[in-house]
């Protein structure tokens, strides 16, 4: 039977003991910069994937990804047995780790938010000196009277032609 409760709890407490043996315990200068964003456990709990992504050392500077991810694999054995001793489960999970992709995606969408923005503000810049090609308000038509005196004879002579 799967427990969704029991599983979450267990992916919030391997994400905090993979960060914090990344941070204490394994010392790879490519893993300074690597940051634990998620976990996600199977329902069985034999499978953990936990999601990191990396920030660069300075705005300029392009992260580390490949070298990131080659000293994770190295050290997974390690956060594996660090991992099942902290969690005291039956069976520890194995971990995959995998690039998080929320952060890139989050920014990629700020740049086109940023885009619409400035495209809105174009339009607002040309709309506000314009004036209507046609009429201000084309839809309210002032009613001429003689089409009003005919439509009212109109009427009358159907109201004749039915009572007689």
């Amino acid at each position: 039977m799967v427990d969704q409760a029991r599983a979450r709890k267990l992916a919030k407490r391997i994400s905090q003991i993979v960060a914090s043996a990344i941070e204490h315990e394994v010392k790879d200068p490519r893993l300074n910069f690597v940051t634990i964003t998620d976990t996600r456990v199977t329902g069985d709990l034999h499978d953990a994937t936990v999601y990191y992504t990396v920030l660069g050392a300075k705005i300029d500077v392009e992260p580390d990804f490949a070298g990131a991810a080659a000293a994770l694999e190295s050290a997974k054995g390690v956060l594996r047995s660090t991992v099942g001793a902290q969690t005291g489960v039956r069976f520890t999970p194995t971990l995959t780790f995998v690039t998080d992709t929320v952060p890139d995606e989050a920014r990629r969408m700020e740049e086109l938010l940023a885009k619409a923005r400035e495209a809105d503000a174009e339009v607002a810049r040309i709309a506000h000196g314009a004036e209507p090609a046609g009429d201000p308000d084309p839809y309210r038509a002032p009613r001429e009277d003689d089409e009003d005196e005919d439509d009212a004879e109109d009427s009358a002579d159907v109201r004749e032609d039915s009572r007689g």
